[in-house]
């Protein structure tokens, strides 16, 4: 009997008091720092409950509430169906058949919803991109056979240079913007080692390419590319984004022709870190190149600038620098700067499309920098280009102070002074 109570006392819960007794004496014989010690991690383990907690609870509160918003959508979509069919004259089996086809639709719906996608839904085909966090390639959806772009980005990369947040405001920018202006995101998914952004394909190829094949654009081609470009910078200044790397790489063509904005990483071309306003001084060497040299350029005439810039561009176009042709001044000279710094891209591309190659080209990247910085004395349109005056004017007012530069007020503001929606500079 006393051996199976003995046994029994073995799984009876300790008495707390008793420790809390043997911890008091341990204090009183110098053991006070353990004690203090436990008290701390006790607290601190505690702190982290509580946030967890804290998480899960607003977890699960914005899961159901998106549950009942979606519900609710639901129900306003029926009702909104049957008060159309109520006013229309449709019999009343037609109006089941179609409150029936809502329900399913309805329901396929919810399903797709919940399905997790995955790499394993797509097939891989061509690649036609490559850049310093991943890739870019041609996919098809093995269920559905519709043809996607799967923009494929290194986690570890991406946390290595930095750019996480650049790239949780490119998914926002696409989730939050609808509009026919910029590329479309369809989803995105993530695995241990890359993030997956299902998007929009555009088969036409983007301006870079168009512009090397034309060597130039007709001023009719051009006003059409420029307005369309404005509609889409317009389309994330109403959401306040602003994109600082608006360049031809970056306006991509759908299959009709028309013009798409994309790339919303938010990353500058050029390291501006690295450069001060004493690197922009008229007359100062930088890497080599002296007023002299410029010189030598500025007495190529527009084909020997126009062939040069193409032979350098098709090694940028499969460079992870990029070029800084299209970058705004004050962009450069970090001194702040606003939405109006797309607007000067738009100028220098505009300038590209009628002129062959970029206003401020160099054969070195910090060259251009100083030419940016000092457009007043660098802006010029070769004779040969012949450009209309109503062209040259609306590229002045792109290519400018920022305090005067066109579009700082608005996209209207380009509007009401040469048309709405093509420009009529001719």
């Amino acid at each position: 009997m006393d051996s199976a109570r003995s046994w029994f006392q073995k799984f009876q819960p300790r008495d707390k008091t008793k420790g809390f007794g043997k911890k008091k004496e341990e204090d009183n014989n110098g053991g006070g720092a353990e004690v203090s010690s436990v008290a701390v991690d006790e607290a601190s383990l505690s702190n982290d409950t509580k946030q967890k907690v804290a998480a899960a609870k607003q977890y699960i509160e914005n899961h159901y509430k998106e549950q009942m918003k979606n519900l609710q959508e639901r129900k306003d979509r029926r009702t909104f169906l049957e008060k159309k069919l109520a006013d229309a004259d449709v019999s009343e089996e037609d109006q089941n058949n179609l409150l029936k086809f809502l329900e399913k639709k309805e329901t396929e719906y919810m399903r797709l919803q919940r399905h997790k996608m995955g790499v394993d839904d797509f097939e891989l085909l061509t690649m036609i991109g490559k850049g310093a966090f991943g890739e870019v390639r041609v996919c098809r959806e093995k269920t559905t056979g519709q043809v996607y772009a799967m923009k494929k980005l290194k986690k570890s990369e991406m946390l290595r240079r930095g750019q996480v947040e650049h790239v949780r405001a490119e998914r926002n920018l696409l989730a939050e913007v609808d509009s026919n202006c910029i590329v479309k995101l369809y989803c995105s998914f993530q695995d241990d080692e890359y993030l997956y952004l299902i998007m929009e394909y555009l088969p036409g190829g983007d301006m870079m390419t168009l512009l090397m094949r034309k060597d130039t654009l007709t001023e009719d081609e051009a006003r059409f590319y420029v307005a369309e470009t404005i509609l889409s910078i317009e389309s994330i200044h109403k959401h306040n984004y602003i994109h600082r790397d608006i360049k031809p790489d970056n306006l991509l063509l759908d299959r009709y022709g028309h013009l798409k904005l994309s790339d919303f990483g938010l990353c500058k071309p050029l390291d501006c870190s690295t450069i001060a306003e004493g690197d922009f001084s008229v007359g100062q060497n930088v890497n080599g190149s002296t007023q002299n040299d410029e010189r030598v350029i500025s007495k190529r005439t527009q084909r020997e600038q126009l062939q040069h810039w193409q032979q350098n561009r098709r090694t940028l176009a499969y460079s992870t620098v990029g070029t800084p042709d299209y970058i705004a001044p004050e962009v450069l000279l970090k001194k702040g700067y606003g939405m109006e710094c797309d607007w000067w891209s738009l100028g220098a591309i505009m300038y590209e499309m009628l002129v062959g190659y970029p206003p401020f080209y160099s054969d070195d990247p910090m060259t251009t920098c100083r030419k940016i910085v000092n457009w007043r004395s660098h802006l010029k349109f070769p004779e040969e280009a012949r450009l209309s005056r109503e062209a040259k004017d609306l590229i002045c007012k792109l290519l400018c102070n920022v305090n005067h530069r066109l579009g700082s007020k608005g996209a209207d503001e380009i509007k009401v002074l040469y048309g709405s929606p093509i420009l009529q500079w001719c």
